[in-house]
């Protein structure tokens, strides 16, 4: 079949069972783009209005779904707006393919001034991905997308890069599409000397935890089956909640874990680093830990562990249980003495108001799979602590990253993989303005995502620091901002401003069912850690 490179990416994403592409065209990617207008029955185009818009919906679909996100852009600067989202999927170990467009071959690397020419462009995107490569002609198009998949599925998650220059896009070329499968996920044999020495030092636990991370999120069934055979209690903190639903009795966030860590004996993180508590709360001879990690050059990231389990977590967790049997006994219920240690960590917490009314607010008029995006605000960090996770994937923060500005934009994305589903952004009104032009993307293709805007007119959290670390030397932290609710019905979308709980749930509650985006601007007072109230914002008795 005589094919462009562009029908060939099409083609090729086509029967990788891809079905949305998030991004937006130029001259670098006109035959790309003629090629999805040819396939448009297929594949659709959610274009955006800015390339980092395209990044990150492509990671928010996702993290919402499982299912690879695809960004286009065009080389560059496109490619460069773009990177900050790209650099978020590495941290999140995201599925995300970067399809990004190339000046002609012919002036590659010669410094001509060529329009977007950048220096080695396909070395920066290698440094954001896992893998990354070019095709050099058409009929080389399907074996390099071939390569982007295998690696998607296979190993650790991350991101893949895939740069197609214009000429090849434009070219074509006899293309034999029937010797390209779909990618299929194999993953490495389980170690049987491994699993056999982790069995033994879980079985002779006296005081296990389990910490969990996104390296677990499809091994859920498996991580509750460990956890209640040994009694032992499993935290998550901001990639992996929802892996252990908060309704279980086993299962609290990860900062909830520093009253257990002196008495733990056997530590073990199922796709985790186990960052916080092995960097920050002291490691004694004593402790025996075991990481169980896909990724083989992950178990050592802050220390030797005592073993290391190198494979997917559900089938490492599901061999260790079948073992475990033979040479133990079930754990007594620990049901009663765990929900006194919640008792306890939720009056710990008790401080944190009205963050924790806000987000029970937003808990209570979700479904178990609603889906809520955190942001770097005040109700985004108290999320991860106190907002209570069902299910896996509804629960979307940026993890080690902390990239502002990428709550909105990633929640759009989450919505497009779930369009039956309520999605919920929180932000502040400094990292909602990173992206505001993508609420004319939400209401041309009807996305209907929910935004709690939080807006005290600052960069709050910076202005807490300079006002209590660094003696009041304020700085560029005071934000001019529009009328927002004026300025969502400007864009076509729905927009309401509230002062009290009771009318921020009924606003939520009429949001349900729109297809047009609903911005819900919650004037607040300083919002600062140092006074910790929403002074506009009075608790309904």
């Amino acid at each position: 079949m005589k094919l462009t490179g562009g029908q060939a990416v099409v083609r090729s994403l086509i029967n990788e069972g891809v079905d949305t592409i998030f991004g937006l065209p130029g001259v670098q990617n006109d035959w790309l783009y003629n090629a999805l207008y040819d396939y448009r029955a297929e594949i659709r185009v959610i274009h955006t209005r800015h390339e980092q818009g395209a990044g990150y919906m492509a990671l928010g679909y996702n993290l919402a779904s499982g299912k690879v996100g695809v960004a286009n852009i065009v080389p560059g600067p496109g490619f460069l707006n773009s990177s900050a989202a790209l650099a978020t999927a590495w941290g999140l170990n995201a599925k995300v393919l970067s399809l990004v467009g190339q000046i002609p071959q012919k002036a590659q690397g010669k410094g001509r001034g060529v329009l977007h020419e950048i220096p080695d462009q396909l070395a920066i995107q290698r440094q954001l991905t896992k893998w990354a490569n070019r095709a050099t002609s058409p009929s080389d198009v399907p074996n390099i997308m071939a390569q982007a998949f295998h690696q998607l599925q296979n190993g650790r998650p991350r991101p893949v890069g895939v740069e197609v220059s214009m000429d090849v896009l434009s070219s074509e070329a006899e293309i034999d599409f029937s010797r390209y499968k779909k990618a299929k996920t194999v993953h490495a044999p389980i170690i049987e000397e491994q699993i056999e020495k982790a069995a033994k030092l879980i079985a002779n636990a006296k005081n296990p935890l389990i910490f969990v991370s996104s390296g677990a999120m499809e091994a859920g069934a498996s991580v509750q089956a460990l956890a209640e055979y040994l009694q032992a209690p499993t935290f998550a903190y901001r990639t992996g909640k929802g892996i252990l639903s908060s309704r279980h009795y086993l299962s609290f966030p990860v900062p909830a874990a520093h009253a257990l860590w002196k008495e733990a004996d056997v530590v073990i993180g199922i796709g985790s680093h186990v960052r916080m508590p092995l960097s920050k709360w002291g490691v004694d001879k004593d402790l025996t830990f075991i990481s169980i990690n896909i990724d083989e050059t992950a178990h050592n990231r802050i220390i030797e562990p005592t073993l290391s389990v190198t494979a997917d977590a559900a089938q490492a967790v599901d061999v260790i249980m079948e073992k475990l049997p033979k040479i133990s006994t079930p754990a007594a219920s620990r049901k009663k003495e765990m929900q006194e240690f919640r008792k306890a960590w939720n009056e710990k917490t008790a401080y944190l108001e009205p963050q924790s009314t806000i987000l029970k607010t937003i808990r209570e008029e979700l479904p178990d799979d609603g889906i809520l995006v955190d942001e770097l605000t005040q109700v985004g960090f108290a999320s991860r602590i106190v907002y209570d996770t069902y299910l896996p994937r509804t629960y979307l923060c940026t993890g080690f990253m902390g990239t502002l500005g990428w709550g909105f934009q990633t929640a759009l994305g989450a919505k497009v993989a779930k369009p039956d589903v309520p999605v919920i952004s929180v932000a502040g009104d400094g990292g909602f303005m990173f992206g505001v032009q993508e609420l004319a993307t939400a209401v041309q293709h009807k996305i209907g995502v929910v935004v709690l805007l939080f807006n005290n007119n600052l960069y709050g959290n910076v202005r807490a620091m300079q006002e209590n670390l660094y003696d009041n030397r304020i700085i560029a932290t005071d934000l001019h901002n529009p009328d927002f609710v004026k300025m969502a019905h400007a864009f076509g979308a729905n927009g309401v401003r509230v002062n009290n709980y009771e009318d921020m749930r009924k606003a939520i509650q009429d949001a349900k069912g729109e297809s047009l985006p609903t911005i819900i601007e919650v004037p607040i007072g300083t919002g600062l850690p140092s006074t910790n109230r929403f002074k506009a914002l009075p608790k309904v008795r």
